[in-house]
């Protein structure tokens, strides 16, 4: 099974369009050390010619350009594409937004918990995925779904929702729940095991989670390589660099540092691999040669970056 991080950038990407931190000048400047990233989406496959994508992030024609594994074979159709099924881990506008860019009338499939194809649902932008050519499929919680394309032939991939703790999509929140999670629901937020069929080495795909609980550590513990949330390095990051007012947390990320940090709390459950992913443009691990990115791989972990590829 091949893994490519599409994207690596939480959302906005790296840079962000009006961002003018000192790590978005840095990489416009092309400074030694930093390296443009777009925001967070996954490509996995058994085979290398059948494509699952997870999260459809605004950027995905860029990154469809930039990888040739999801581009029409040179022998094909005049419409083709190796990429039969997009599935999403939340609602998050940098995880959807990138599905109005497949809308040229191609068949494919959409897995998503029922609490996000509601939102796509009442969301008649998405229309424009025609429903008679766009199938859109619901993936269970803890269970393992083989992941069929639009014929339903099957992929050879597996993927095993489970919640984790987030957030509601930013543009869903209820601010008279604020006391409630501004009305998060169990399935707005999760994580993915994903495997091929036969065999039992897995990644662990969580590109958002607000806390490690032991459930999550449990299944961690099984996969080979894990994929985690790597937004801020600390928890105040976007208030600090003085560029927003929101915390990690109440933005619905676990941040990287301290004994709170999730590096601290999974340093004892050790995947072969352990990769950041969705960070944010004020992290400091963005500067391949900080301190924070220097600590982070002394703590066994990898920064990941936009063309990563595991083999599992």
């Amino acid at each position: 099974m091949r893994l490519k991080v599409l994207g690596s950038a939480a959302g906005g990407g790296f840079p962000q369009w009006n961002c003018n931190y000192r790590l978005s000048r840095g990489v416009r400047k092309g400074e030694q050390g930093f390296r443009a990233r777009t925001q967070s989406s996954l490509g996995v496959s058994a085979d290398g010619r059948d494509w699952i994508v997870f999260n459809a992030s605004p950027d995905i024609r860029e990154q469809i350009a930039a990888t040739r594994e999801l581009q029409p074979g040179e022998e094909g159709p005049l419409r083709a594409s190796p990429i039969r099924a997009v599935v999403l881990t939340n609602a998050d506008v940098d995880h959807i937004a990138g599905l109005l860019s497949l809308r040229e009338r191609h068949r494919f499939v959409i897995y998503a918990t029922a609490r996000v194809l509601r939102v796509l649902a009442e969301n008649s932008i998405f229309n424009v995925l025609d429903g008679e050519l766009v199938e859109r499929r619901e993936l269970a919680l803890n269970v393992p779904t083989p992941i069929l394309d639009c014929h339903g032939r099957p992929t050879a991939i597996v993927v095993e929702a489970f919640p984790v703790p987030g957030k509601v999509a930013l543009f869903l929140e209820d601010a008279g729940k604020a006391e409630e999670g501004f009305g998060t629901q169990e399935g707005d937020t999760v994580g993915v095991r994903i495997r091929q069929e036969g065999r039992d080495a897995a990644a662990l795909y969580v590109p958002g989670c607000a806390a490690v609980d032991a459930g999550l550590k449990q299944r961690i513990s099984t996969a080979e390589c894990l994929l985690f949330d790597g937004t801020v390095y600390t928890d105040d990051e976007m208030q600090t660099a003085g560029v927003g007012t929101k915390t990690g947390l109440r933005m619905g990320h676990l941040h990287i540092a301290g004994s709170d940090g999730s590096m601290a709390l999974l340093a004892d459950v050790a995947p072969q691999r352990r990769i950041y992913v969705h960070i944010n443009n004020t992290n400091p691990i963005l500067d391949e040669n900080s301190p924070e990115a220097t600590a982070v791989r002394a703590g066994g972990w990898e920064i990941g970056h936009d063309g990563m590829e595991i083999g599992l």
